[in-house]
This record gives structure tokens, C-alpha cells and sequence, in this order.
């Protein structure tokens, strides 16, 4: 039986998610990374699975093709997501397909498969990544489909977190203020930087570290840990 740990990473093609890929092979874990456009990596160690995570079936042939290749799942990190920030009347029906496709479906078809391959391990831990939002609506920033999506996946959190805490699973949260990934262009970042109470916007660093905190901290589960430049606590 391979004793090497397994880690999944959606949303794995840049960013925090390509951070965080490179994270936990520096921890010792072979890493399956998935994102629409990913390509193949060198590094034996990584198997990328293509696809849009809000495609059902994405979320099981991840975790299938994480099990012929490796033989287990430990960690899963929930890091796919689509922010679309309109005032609520200008949403359309495709804006909540695409949003509650990537950020509740995505999350739901991978996460299933892969707490049932961690409970035929003996345990593992489920991240998800959430936003700030969901704790302080900002009137400069309308977003009522990132917090219906994102509040959602903090209460499963908790709400997942008891439901396996005898089983040997942890299921935590990370929310972010705004990070500085290729998503947001330098000519907002100034701007954005404003939004937070510590004068700046977060690096990818800020969200990694914490994901790897939480990896290595057996006693902590059901935590939404704020990774938001205090946004909040308040403003």
C-alpha cells in the first residue's frame, strides 16, 4: 500500500492553487491538480486532471484518477471558484449556472468522493476556500452570489466538521480578503488594497501558509480562519 499522502488542489492552474500544489509536494505529498486548462506536469509526483470542476462528472474522475495513480486521498483543497461581483438585479441566469456550478456543485461532487476515499483510509482533511464577504458585505463591492455560494461552504464546513470529527476527517475553512493573483489588474491594486484595514491586499503566501497550517494542526477542525487583513473584524 503507497504510505506517501495525497493531496487534491481544484483550481490548480495559477495562483493561490498553483502555490498550493507546490506546497504540499514540499511537504512530502504527491499532489493531483486540476483545473479547466491544466497541462501535464514533469514532475511525476503531480497528476493533473483537466476539466471544469462544475461539470459533475469533473469532480469524480478527479478523485477516481487520484485512487489509480496514487491509492488515496488525505487532503483535498477546495480552492476552485468564480467571483462576479454585479449588483444583485444585473445577475443572469447564466452568472448563477456558472457560479453555483464552480462554487456549490464543484465542491460537492469532489468533496463526497473524496471524504468516502479518506474514510476508507482512516481520516484526511477537507479545506475549503471561502471569502471575507460572506462576514462583511461591502457597498463598494456588491456580491450577493459570492456570498450565497461562499456563506454556503463555511456552514457545510462546520457542519461537516462534526458530522466526521469521530472518523479521524477535519474540515476547515480559509477566507481571504482580496489576494493579489493574476485575477485582479495593478491598476486596482491600490484600490484594493484600501479595502482592507492593514493597507494592503494579501499575497498568495498569506493564503498558502495558512492552508498549511491548518494541514499540520490535528486538534483545530470546523475553523473559518480569516486570512483578510482584518477585514473582518471591522473597517
Amino acid at each position: 500500500m503507497n504510505t506517501q499522502k495525497v493531496a487534491v488542489v481544484t483550481g490548480a492552474s495559477q495562483g493561490i492553487g498553483a502555490a498550493l500544489a507546490e506546497a504540499y509536494r514540499k511537504l512530502g505529498y504527491a499532489v493531483v491538480a486540476n483545473s479547466r486548462s491544466i497541462t501535464p506536469s514533469g514532475d511525476a509526483g503531480i497528476l493533473t486532471v483537466p476539466g471544469d470542476i462544475a461539470d459533475p462528472a469533473v469532480g469524480a474522475r478527479v478523485i477516481e484518477q487520484a485512487l489509480a495513480r496514487f491509492g488515496r486521498v488525505d487532503a483535498l483543497v477546495n480552492n476552485a471558484g468564480v467571483f462576479v461581483a454585479k449588483p444583485f438585479t444585473d445577475y443572469t441566469g447564466a452568472d448563477f449556472e456558472q457560479i453555483t456550478g464552480v462554487n456549490l456543485r464543484g465542491f460537492f461532487e469532489v468533496t463526497q468522493r473524496a471524504i468516502a476515499a479518506m474514510l476508507e483510509n482512516g481520516g484526511g482533511h477537507v479545506v475549503n476556500v471561502t471569502t471575507s464577504l460572506t462576514d462583511h458585505a461591502n457597498s463598494a463591492v456588491p456580491s450577493a452570489l459570492a456570498s450565497l455560494t461562499k456563506g454556503g461552504l463555511n456552514s457545510v464546513t462546520k457542519s461537516l466538521a462534526i458530522e466526521y470529527a469521530g472518523r479521524g476527517i477535519r474540515v476547515n475553512a480559509v477566507s481571504p480578503g482580496i489576494i493579489r493573483t493574476p485575477m485582479h489588474p495593478a491598476g486596482t491594486h491600490d484600490a484594493l488594497a484600501g479595502l482592507h484595514p492593514v493597507g494592503r491586499m494579501g499575497d498568495v503566501s498569506d493564503i498558502v501558509d495558512a492552508i498549511v497550517y491548518l494541514e499540520g494542526a490535528p486538534f483545530v477542525t470546523g475553523e473559518i480562519l480569516h486570512v483578510d487583513g482584518g477585514q473582518s473584524a471591522g473597517h
